[in-house]
């Protein structure tokens, strides 16, 4: 008697991990990223029909959606349909440590875990590349400064080219030592964004130009250079009515010689020390400075990006 052979994605179990991540970093405004390592977990098992089974714990467990509008779902969806595919039901299970509404990512890694597991899933029937995924997280996301590290891992450069959204990844010098700062409010993503201009002086993008050029040094070969490097005049101050506690926070930090940064759209803030003494010195300022309460986020730099992987049967 001949076994009749599984077609690719039935029953098939896999299991995808992705990073935290923080854009902007002060002058790359939607272009620069660092993967950080704090990750959300998820398992994904493809069913007969149109079931969908969906179980969230952790980070917003309280608030998503357990319907097809979740947002891991729609970017499932989003990569079959991409192919041609129709998805099948789902069983997913969600383990969510990264921060929701934070800025450190956790939409990005959302749209990320979604396309990885529709990667895992459609493996043997179709191959998702790199070009591939970025294109279609960016499609989801709307930019790829997100994404792009979720994805790669490390320091991300993310721009848009005349083919799409591309990126290059780049290792950061073993001597930065990341350090978030998260609060128990949170930031709209689109309200940050509503309150830039759609103009800026002449001089003002310069100055973040020579700014991002100077920070891909800093956190590459010379981390000595980082207060520098991580100057800004093109979204942080415009941002800060929004936000006084994290603006607070950053100038707070600077003023003692901290490369202190907002950490994507906010609230979080996100500190590139030159080494771990540093950060814990870092940590300690921060404890006094404010009267806001802060979690400090002691990380590491994240160097494989999002990975996804086929459970065997039985195993958890």
């Amino acid at each position: 008697m001949t076994e009749t052979p599984r077609r690719p994605g039935d029953g098939r179990t896999v299991q995808v991990r992705v990073p935290a991540t923080s854009a902007n970093l002060g002058p790359g405004f939607d272009t620069l990223g660092l993967a950080l390592s704090v990750y959300d977990e998820l398992t994904v098992t493809a069913l007969d029909g149109d079931v969908l089974e969906i179980e969230v714990d952790g980070q917003g467990a309280d608030e998503v959606p357990r319907d097809a509008s979740h947002l891991v779902v729609r970017a499932i969806a989003h990569a079959y349909a991409s192919v041609g595919r129709r998805m099948p039901g789902l069983r997913l299970h969600a383990h969510n440590v990264i921060p929701h509404g934070r800025g450190m990512g956790s939409s990005g890694a959302a749209v990320v875990s979604g396309l990885l597991a529709a990667k895992g899933l459609l493996e043997g029937e179709v191959a998702f590349g790199d070009d591939d995924l970025l294109r279609l997280a960016t499609e989801l996301e709307g930019h790829p400064d997100n994404v792009a590290p979720a994805l790669f891992g490390g320091l991300t450069i993310a721009w848009m080219g005349d083919a799409g959204p591309a990126h290059k990844k780049l290792l950061v010098h073993r001597g930065v030592a990341p350090l978030v700062f998260v609060p128990d409010f949170t930031m709209s993503t689109h309200l940050a964004r509503s309150l830039q201009p759609l103009q800026v002086p002449r001089e003002d993008a310069v100055f973040n130009v020579s700014r991002s050029a100077l920070l891909i040094a800093a956190l590459t070969q010379s981390p000595e250079l980082l207060l520098a490097a991580t100057e800004d005049k093109l979204h942080q101050d415009y941002r800060a009515e929004a936000m006084p506690q994290t603006i607070a926070l950053v100038r707070a930090l600077r003023a003692e010689g901290f490369a202190a940064v907002v950490s994507g759209a906010g609230p979080s803030v996100l500190v590139l020390a030159d080494g771990p003494g540093a950060r814990l010195e870092a940590a300690e300022l921060a404890a006094s400075a404010t009267d806001t309460p802060w979690e400090a986020l002691m990380l590491a730099v994240d160097v494989k990006g999002g990975t996804v992987r086929e459970l065997a049967e039985g195993s958890t």
